[in-house]
């Protein structure tokens, strides 16, 4: 499918001709659909409302079948505005193929360079042209623990590396609860395996393995203990634990009855949602010790082509409206999320966010989530292997082959 191409000059010109007081509709396809997800997407909304926008709100559960939904209407000629994507590779195909606007008229007056990471700007930013908005910086791999399970079960600390977690686990099951609250879907695996590789793997292998897919590394044994690790966390789910969504696993910490989960920090929203508060309803770890990694991702806005003015000046507004200081503050605070920007005003943030502030000044520990280095293909494969690993009796130097195969250029 082909869309109609017009000089920029004058799509630029028409959309300036519009009147002042055009109010600027905006349909924006997005899977935030859980409570403090919807609650965020709501702050945006407003937001966008405040400076003469009206917001068309499209939620879809999933990111993959509302990503499926967005390309497919883009790929058929009837594009919404804008349509969430993560900082990713996942939308570098249709920026190929010509689907998306560029935003570089925005970003270049707003500044985003001086303030966005580097990690984000080389997923927005393709041959020197910005084709998405970011909204938020998540890290996928925050480790939660829930208070009254752990003092159910007699822990007194949080957990400060991976053997103290392993510790922890086995108490909580001794005491008859839920150690691992655990969604059982492809991409909640994943995020296991990412925080198993990150932080037991460490920094240098989990570059290995994504950026370099060093095969050499895959079949080694510091690899295979990786997996071993994985997969001896799976033993402490629960029966009720495939196909779980992910905030169902996080209610089972915020209601007492699991101790741990591994999740990205939007798992946070709903710890706000059920009005429990940081530090003593519920802990939070981004990994283990003060130099542990901070796996950078987040969730983008992109723009597909258009040469109707009206939706131009919606798509330019909205990308400014989404990286302006007040709005990034108020979007995390409901999202879980940090601020793209470090020139912002964090100190009403939760002790889990200024711990994620913290890192991000910290670029030592800044480390792309893997998905930047690989395709949806290769991720996908990638995907098949471990959730397979995680849900049946494979060998563990099976699993490294295939991994090998999966991520093989």
């Amino acid at each position: 499918m082909k869309f109609r191409r017009h000089a920029l000059a004058v799509l630029a010109l028409a959309a300036a001709a519009l009147p002042a007081h055009a109010q600027l509709k905006a349909e924006v396809i997005h899977w935030w659909t859980s409570g403090g997800e919807s609650a965020a997407a709501k702050t945006l909304a407003e937001a966008y409302k405040a400076q003469g926008g009206v917001w068309v709100d499209t939620a879809i559960a999933l990111g993959e079948q509302a990503r499926s939904v967005a390309i497919n209407r883009i790929a058929g000629g009837n594009p919404p505005t804008a349509a969430q994507f993560n900082t990713t590779q996942q939308f570098r195909d249709i920026v190929d193929q010509g689907y998306l606007n560029n935003v570089d008229e925005v970003a270049k007056r707003d500044g985003w360079d001086k303030f966005l990471p580097e990690t984000v700007l080389s997923a927005i930013r393709v041959n020197g042209h910005y084709y998405a908005a970011p909204v938020n910086i998540h890290n996928m791999t925050w480790f939660w623990f829930s208070k009254a399970a752990f003092k159910k079960a007699g822990i007194a600390e949080d957990p400060k590396t991976f053997d103290e977690l392993f510790v922890a686990l086995d108490k909580l099951k001794a005491a008859g609860l839920v150690p691992l609250a655990h969604g059982g879907q492809p991409w909640q695996d994943g995020i296991v395996f990412t925080a198993t590789l990150a932080h037991f793997g460490g920094r240098d292998l989990y570059l290995k393995v994504f950026r370099d897919r060093d095969a050499k590394a895959i079949l080694g044994e510091d690899f295979k203990k990786v997996l071993l690790a994985y997969k001896r966390l799976q033993s402490y789910t629960d029966r009720g634990s495939p196909g779980r969504n992910w905030n169902d696993a996080t209610a089972l910490l915020i209601n007492g009855r699991a101790g741990v989960q591994i999740m990205g920090d939007w798992a946070k929203g709903e710890f706000a949602q059920a009005k429990q508060e940081a530090g003593k309803d519920y802990g939070c770890a981004p990994g283990f010790g003060p130099k542990a990694p901070y796996i950078i991702q987040g969730d983008v806005m992109v723009f597909p082509k258009t040469s109707k003015p009206d939706q131009i000046k919606a798509q330019q507004l909205l990308a400014s409206v989404i990286t302006q200081p007040a709005t990034q503050v108020a979007f995390s605070m409901k999202k879980g999320s940090i601020p793209i920007r470090t020139d912002v005003d964090v100190s009403k943030m939760d002790i889990c966010a200024q711990m994620g502030v913290a890192a991000m000044k910290d670029k030592s520990r800044h480390l792309a989530n893997g998905e930047i280095f690989i395709t949806p293909d290769q991720n996908g494969a990638l995907q098949d292997v471990l959730t397979s690993y995680w849900n049946r009796n494979v060998p563990v130097e099976k699993v490294q082959k295939d991994i090998v195969s999966a991520l093989r250029n």
